[in-house]
């Protein structure tokens, strides 16, 4: 079943929405339902929080944590382009169980001990479609790489496919879609710009010279969200794949010097010089997921 999980800025909770989510027993029968299906996350008005949808999820399973609490498990999560208001201009619910209400102005307090609950399949498909809009723009194609130049047969159809459940769960999966939608947060963050080079290309139609990487890999279990990217220069992510090129922990530059050539090494910040970071601290690089990549770069370096 899909379902709604919902999260606050001022949460009490150990939360790490790309990873788990920590909740209460009294939710635990709710959650269950949830495993092996897909949730979104519902945003509350809470510490000012926007009352809106923010990303997608899929439920793998369910640990326990501490007495009476516990942990839902989730995997291939994306974050929409833009929040999804859980009432569109016309005053509709996003949601079956609050449209079938008497009085809209009762949302409130039906919502009141339900931050887990179930969400209706065409609900979730039309919530994730709005949610990730802009990626699926065809006037985005080009500078996400979706462009004819880029996806394979199958992705293709897949876009050009009618809106359907079936079809949202299907681009969900799919890895040019994720690195489409993952690509266009983590350029955004960075103002398209190489944060080791600090150069900025962008060309006519829109496409950054700078490309979005990992730094906790995707193949080692790294999630698509923005604090697990990094905006790099095509060398520049070479080497950072290779763990050529770290993070330290004051987020300057490590190089392995006896790897890079000293050509390259001439591009880069000083030593001891942070590089580029995105403006808004929330988007800036995970201090575990650098720890990840940095472990590595340190074992190569030796």
């Amino acid at each position: 079943m899909k379902g709604v999980f919902e999260i606050s800025g001022s949460s009490r909770y150990d939360d790490l929405i790309a990873e788990r989510y920590h909740f209460p027993s009294v939710y635990l029968r709710a959650a269950t339902a949830c495993v092996q299906d897909w949730i979104v996350y519902r945003e509350t008005g809470s510490g000012g929080g926007r009352k809106a949808y923010v990303a997608t999820a899929f439920v793998d399973r369910i640990d326990a944590a501490s007495a009476g609490m516990h942990y839902a498990r989730v995997s291939r999560f994306v974050e929409f382009d833009r929040p999804v208001p859980y009432r569109d201009d016309g005053g509709r619910f996003a949601e079956r169980m609050l449209r079938d209400l008497e009085n809209p102005a009762f949302a409130g307090r039906a919502l009141r001990g339900r931050s887990v609950r179930p969400l209706d399949g065409p609900d979730f498909a039309a919530i994730v479609d709005a949610g990730l809009s802009d990626t699926l723009s065809p006037q985005r194609a080009i500078r996400l790489e979706l462009d004819a130049d880029h996806i394979d047969p199958a992705t293709a159809a897949l876009l050009s496919s009618e809106p359907s459940e079936r079809r949202v769960e299907q681009m969900l999966v799919n890895r040019k879609i994720r690195d489409a939608a993952f690509r266009a947060h983590v350029l955004h963050a960075y103002g398209d710009r190489c944060a080791v080079t600090g150069l900025r290309m962008v060309n006519g139609g829109g496409k950054a010279e700078a490309q979005a990487a990992h730094i906790w890999s995707v193949a080692d279990g790294g999630p698509d969200v923005v604090q697990n990217g990094i905006a790099l220069s095509a060398t520049a992510h070479w080497l950072f794949d290779r763990h050529l090129i770290s993070i330290g922990e004051g987020f300057d530059l490590l190089v392995s010097h006896n790897k890079v050539p000293s050509e390259l090494v001439r591009l880069f910040p000083s030593s001891g010089v942070p590089i580029g970071l995105p403006e808004d601290p929330r988007l800036r690089p995970h201090p575990e997921y650098v720890a990840r990549h940095r472990a590595r770069f340190m074992g190569d370096a030796v």
